[in-house]
């Protein structure tokens, strides 16, 4: 079973427009609102995989509650710890031939009583997974190596752990002896954690700097670069992933469908070139979407035909 972690969880509201107009009022056409946070859009991917999979984290108040009526709705696992504090709202408004611009709420402050309320339900959950994924924020009062400690206990029983965040949640989780089994940092992400920009077109500083003390122990160092693909260090090994070009509707979530494909199929004991591949399908398909956190699993077969692995 496959445990998906959400500790900032939100209602994922998308707003298309044609044309953002400021300082006057804007009508939309189709209100997207889904359970969202970067962790549920992980789960709600696997789980359209086909995979075993549950959700944990915090919820709180009238939005929480409409989360897990969602996820009840879509026949999804899930077991939350309840907090006091109400869960917050994320706005995407997707305007102007491409152009996206969010509006995120910090969300709710989470106490050392829901915290540790939560860590207790968490040892339960491990016990019976095989693989856990940490994804996003961190709501307000919880600290900022928090993600550390999540490591510390998924490492007690021996169970893998995919970690998406960035900054400094990400820096501090590398800091320590504790170490994620994979990480999925973008080139900005990367180069804001290393202090130097990450130039992909020069192979050797790449390798150079992925080869750092700070990653010892990490298995897999994913860097996605958008439409490019990505880049991915896996033990000793490099490698270039090429995707092919699609029609973008909603890119919204498409980072959180990659952690989902790659946490499958790892999950699966897929081959390195199919956990990739995976990896980045995935990522696309929810792009092709006009929900966050949706893929039509029956296009995946063929457009993962189309995506090339090369070791480098």
């Amino acid at each position: 079973m496959i445990v998906t972690v959400t500790m900032n969880p939100s209602i994922d509201i998308s707003y298309p427009l044609e044309t953002l107009k400021l300082d006057t009022v804007n009508r939309v056409p189709f209100v997207s609102k889904t359970a969202g946070g970067k962790g549920l859009n992980v789960t709600r991917v696997i789980d359209q995989l086909g995979g075993d999979v549950l959700a944990t984290g915090l919820l709180g108040g009238h939005h929480g509650a409409f989360i897990q009526s969602q996820l009840n709705i879509e026949g999804i696992n899930h077991q939350f710890a309840k907090i006091a504090g109400e869960t917050r709202n994320s706005i995407a408004i997707l305007h102007d031939g491409g152009h996206q611009t969010e509006i995120l709420e910090a969300g709710p402050e989470v106490s050392i009583l829901e915290l540790a309320a939560f860590e207790k339900q968490l040892h339960l959950l491990l016990k019976e997974a095989s693989l856990v994924t940490l994804s996003g924020s961190l709501a307000t009062g919880i600290p900022v190596d928090y993600y550390q400690r999540l490591l510390s206990i998924a490492n007690q029983y021996g169970v893998k752990t995919l970690l998406d965040t960035s900054g400094k949640s990400l820096k501090a989780s590398l800091e320590n002896t504790e170490k994620p089994y994979l990480i999925k940092p973008n080139t900005e992400e990367i180069s804001d954690l290393m202090g130097q920009e990450l130039v992909i077109e020069d192979l050797e500083q790449v390798k150079l700097l992925l080869s750092g003390d700070i990653f010892t122990g990490v298995e897999w160092i994913v860097i996605t670069l958008g439409a490019k693909g990505a880049i991915v260090k896996q033990g000793t090994d490099f490698y270039r992933v090429e995707i092919p070009e699609i029609a973008v509707v909603n890119p919204v979530g498409s980072g959180d469908a990659a952690i989902a494909g790659l946490a499958f199929a790892l999950d699966s004991d897929f081959s390195v070139e199919e956990v990739l591949k995976y990896g980045m399908v995935t990522g696309m398909l929810n792009a092709m979407e006009r929900k966050t956190g949706h893929i039509n699993p029956d296009k995946l077969d063929k457009l993962k035909e189309k995506i090339v692995v090369t070791k480098i």
